[in-house]
């Protein structure tokens, strides 16, 4: 288990709010890190949040998990469990320190003022719609800093396991440029707290055949680049043979128009979502555990 958290309690209150970015940290008084933290993107929002929290919050179900495997659940509450989807986001959003990219975190949504699904214990209202920058938990938008930076700065987020999961509004930056890829992946070491066991698992496929086939270029790029870069997340393809089956014959799990047509075939419903975890679920588990014992192993 990482260094022993607490009610870290810091001390002032300082945000000045620039172009939708706070350019100073503000006080998390009586903020308690999960013990686990999933970051992903809008399929987060439109589907996979709860079904996030319901798989980790009963692991020892989910994965059986024996011997070694069941006694790292001790060491955490699986049951603490916080899940943030931020909406045109990627794990180099998360990275970037200004810009566009950052942006994408920080800025605040013009039309609807949030712009994240945030879930479990880092939410405990009744509204999963967030704007990150505002509020307690979501104070990720300090100046010059990357949103991991401020996330992770002493005495605020602390967890004992972070899974990322991301492609979407990366694919076309992975699919067409590897050294992108493995750019991403190096950078996502240099943010990430040395000691922190980390997955990263590729978001479910799309309903059409055109856009399931150039993420999963994507994928195939992004688990090359976290292999060349030593496997600093372990890594859970979200695309395979079984998923992309699913998800393309099943309009079901996805949004409907009146007629029963599909009309967003990017991001799978909650029904979706719950079925790609029982397809994905053995590989996720062999993840987690594979992140937390340090082996790196992932499928």
């Amino acid at each position: 288990m990482r260094k022993t958290r607490g009610w870290a309690v810091v001390l002032g209150r300082c945000m000045a709010v620039m172009g939708g970015l706070a350019t100073g940290p503000v006080a998390a008084e009586n903020f308690k890190s999960p013990d686990i933290l999933v970051l992903g993107d809008s399929q987060i929002s439109f589907g996979s949040g709860p079904v996030f929290v319901d798989f980790l919050s009963d692991l020892e179900t989910r994965c059986a998990p024996t011997g070694r495997d069941k006694r790292r659940l001790r060491n955490l509450d699986p049951h603490n469990t916080g899940v943030i989807g931020v909406r045109s986001s990627s794990i180099h959003s998360w990275m970037a320190r200004s810009g566009a990219a950052k942006g994408s975190i920080c800025d605040i949504d013009q039309k609807w003022k949030v712009n994240a699904g945030t879930y479990g214990v880092v939410n405990e209202t009744d509204n999963p719609f967030k704007q990150m920058g505002q509020g307690r938990n979501y104070q990720f938008c300090t100046a010059g800093k990357s949103p991991f930076e401020a996330m992770f700065r002493e005495g605020y987020y602390d967890p004992d396991l972070l899974i990322l999961s991301f492609l979407g509004n990366a694919a076309r930056r992975w699919a067409d440029n590897p050294d992108l890829a493995v750019k991403d992946a190096q950078r996502l070491s240099a943010h990430l707290p040395k000691d922190l066991p980390c997955v990263f698992m590729t978001t479910a496929p799309a309903h059409t055949n055109k856009v399931a086939n150039l993420r999963e270029r994507a994928q195939t790029n992004i688990k090359n680049a976290f292999a060349k870069t030593g496997n600093r997340c372990v890594f859970v393809e979200g695309i395979t043979p079984d998923t992309v089956a699913a998800n393309q014959s099943t309009p079901r799990f996805f949004r409907r128009n009146d007629a029963g047509k599909v009309k967003d075939p990017y991001h799978p419903n909650e029904r979706g979502a719950r079925h790609f975890f029982d397809l994905r679920g053995p590989a996720i588990c062999k993840a987690v555990f594979s992140a937390l014992d340090g082996t790196g192993s992932g499928s």
